[in-house]
């Protein structure tokens, strides 16, 4: 899971995050260590994972819980990430469906800009709320989905 999340945000965030947190050679060990947490340790109990496979080979991956920042949302979309060979195939969906039920209220960030992946979370009921915050200098924007009937448009 580890090297998947390592190889998309290399696929994905290239121009947008600064090279050096990319090429990092600690980047792996680092995602080994946040994928064992976050499997293992039971303040992660409440997480919900989800990995699609193609030929029995791991080409996405995806982890929802109860948000980080916000305690009035009642869970968030922590990571949903798939090779950029498999976008448009339908295994983001379904991971984020395996996650979070497609019903239900739900948030997330999304690096900003990137185009696709905001239309993929627009196409699952999500919208930007406003809120934006700036890390290790990459923008992000909340996305949030407050019922079912913004997942209908």
């Amino acid at each position: 899971m580890a090297g998947v999340h390592v190889d998309t945000w290399r696929e994905t965030y290239r121009g947008l995050m600064n090279d050096a947190v990319l090429d990092d050679p600690g980047l792996l060990d680092w995602r080994e260590r946040f994928q064992a947490s976050a499997l293992s340790d039971p303040r992660y109990e409440q997480n919900n994972v989800a990995v699609a496979l193609h030929e029995s080979a791991l080409i996405g991956i995806a982890m929802s819980g109860p948000s980080l920042e916000d305690p009035d949302e009642p869970q968030e979309l922590h990571v949903l990430y798939a090779y950029a060979a498999f976008h448009g195939s339908g295994v983001g969906t379904a991971l984020l469906n395996a996650v979070i039920d497609p019903t239900a209220p739900a948030a997330l960030w999304v690096v900003d800009p990137n185009p696709r992946a905001q239309a993929f979370y627009r196409k699952n009921g999500f919208v930007p709320d406003g809120v934006v915050k700036v890390e290790h200098g990459v923008r992000d924007v909340r996305m949030v989905r407050r019922t079912q009937a913004a997942n209908t448009r």
